[in-house]
């Protein structure tokens, strides 16, 4: 099973962005290239280095990862989810409905309900999925023995499920020897699920894709069923006692990532059970809903990167500023690359005059991977540090508006800023005309220009921190000075004007 609409709309955009493109090493939007007016300089010099990218807060996502990779470029990344279970009725972590399971009520099963992520572009839909699907996943749901409504900090660097020892259920997929059958992720396909009407007949219902895992029965018994009835009268004594759920996956060969929806309210824990009915002689069916929603209180994500690779590794350790010929980009908080511009030699070349950047464009090369599953990440991030370290947006990046209101003028549109890949040339191009003027007359200093990758689509207010929303990963070729003009690199492209 593979999902191949996101590989679709990235060449879309590609082929739309970059169709007029001849050789990997020209200049790189096309159209307007003829319209460039000035001398082209293309040998700065450049330095890229892999970095560890920071952790970074996992409260309030779009959308959560589960999973486990192994990456015979990057290595070992696993993610799991913790979450919150709160009592049935609660709409906020104030408002609860107390709820009883009436007389004599015993458990028929119980089944945690994880809502996949998906992502709507237009008429298409994003499957948030990286991996390959196929193999064979085992997800475990181990009890909390934190609290995580007392929590504070939610980094995505802390091992939230590493207490959660006690197995409540597991479920493998793709495995035609399960004793209910094989269980496949489906993330765009609806299916239908008994819905219990007290007093009417049950009825099949279509819900949205999910991935549903059914719990011990016995131990839902005990922990939920049989809970002091009080304690469902108030969402915060119920997440006292049961201190919610810890979900991790496990998989056999590359393995992949799924990203899960919990920011309304098809995730949920849900209970189907007996009581005693009106008379001695009757036992009436029922089921229960435990809301999980980021909205009424915490769900938050673990991730731990494993590097083997010796040059990925060798990066991370060398403080020599040695460029290497690759470096490494990774989503999930992994890897970013710092990049840093050196203008001595283009500023001998003017000779002391001044410049003005008619147009400047960073090409990204991207290294040949071949890895069907591990695609290069459809789009790049790009951001600058500032003197004290703060991740803030590039110039021609930062647009005007009445919420920005200390934007810069001379800001480009974001899809004319780029950082899209161009599956055609295997590439990325950003434009810099503005921060690359700046530099250059010395305007600004170059603190570190990064790079990161980011989900296809993202909030053109999104916060600049690493991404935990998207598992891509990309290797690009590194710079190379004095190169002949059909090498793959990384290079900026500057189109001048030498003023008197």
């Amino acid at each position: 099973m593979k999902f191949s609409k996101q590989d679709l709309l990235t060449m879309l955009i590609g082929l739309f962005l970059f169709s007029s493109c001849k050789d990997p090493n020209t200049i790189g939007l096309g159209q307007e290239d003829s319209a460039i007016k000035g001398d082209l300089y293309d040998n700065t010099t450049i330095t890229s280095q892999t970095q560890l990218d920071d952790a970074v807060s996992t409260a309030n996502l779009e959308r959560y990862p589960i999973g486990f990779m192994t990456d015979p470029v990057f290595g070992e990344t696993l993610a799991g989810t913790a979450m919150v279970v709160n009592a049935p009725g609660t709409s906020t972590s104030s408002t609860t409905s107390p709820y009883r399971f009436g007389k004599n009520a015993e458990l028929d099963s119980a089944v945690l309900i994880l809502s996949y992520a998906k992502i709507s572009s237009g008429s298409s839909v994003i499957t948030p999925f990286y991996g390959d699907s196929t193999q064979t996943y085992t997800f475990t749901v181990g009890q909390m023995t934190q609290n995580l409504t007392q929590g504070r900090s939610f980094l995505s660097s802390t091992e939230w499920g590493k207490d959660a020892t006690e197995i409540l259920g597991t479920l493998v997929t793709n495995d035609k020897n399960q004793p209910q059958g094989a269980v496949y992720i489906k993330p765009l396909t609806p299916f239908k699920v008994t819905d219990i009407v007290p007093g009417k007949p049950d009825t099949l219902i279509s819900v949205t894709p999910q991935l549903r895992i059914r719990l011990n029965t016995a131990l839902i018994q005990s922990k939920i069923v049989k809970m002091d009835t009080l304690a469902l009268d108030k969402n915060d004594l119920f997440t006292d006692k049961f201190r919610g759920l810890y979900v991790s996956a496990k998989a056999s060969g590359k393995g992949g990532m799924i990203f899960f929806n919990f920011t309304g309210t098809d995730s949920k824990l849900q209970l189907y059970y007996k009581k005693d009915g009106k008379t001695s002689a009757t036992r009436d069916t029922a089921s229960v809903i435990f809301p999980i929603s980021q909205s009424i209180e915490p769900v938050v994500s673990y991730v731990k990167h494993t590097y083997t690779n010796p040059d990925i590794k060798a990066q991370l350790e060398d403080n020599t500023g040695k460029q290497f010929e690759q470096t490494y980009l990774q989503a999930l908080s992994g890897l970013r690359n710092k990049v840093s511009f050196n203008f001595d030699e283009f500023k001998a070349k003017l000779g002391g005059a001044k410049v003005a950047i008619n147009k400047a464009e960073l090409v990204v090369d991207v290294a040949p991977d071949g890895d069907a599953h591990f695609k290069p990440a459809p789009r790049l991030r790009l951001y600058i540090h500032d003197v004290a370290g703060k991740r803030i947006k590039v110039s021609d990046n930062n647009p005007g508006s009445q919420s920005n209101p200390t934007g810069d003028p001379r800001a480009v549109s974001d899809l004319e800023f780029g950082g899209y890949f161009d599956s055609v040339n295997s590439r990325y191009i950003f434009t810099l005309t503005s921060y690359v003027q700046d530099l250059v007359s010395g305007k600004i200093k170059d603190y570190g220009t990064f790079l990161s990758p980011a989900p296809l689509i993202y909030p053109t207010n999104a916060s600049l921190d690493a991404f935990v929303t998207t598992a891509e990963r990309s290797i690009l070729v590194g710079p190379k000075k004095d190169a002949a003009a059909a090498t793959k690199r990384m290079k900026l492209n500057i189109f001048y004007t030498k003023l008197k």
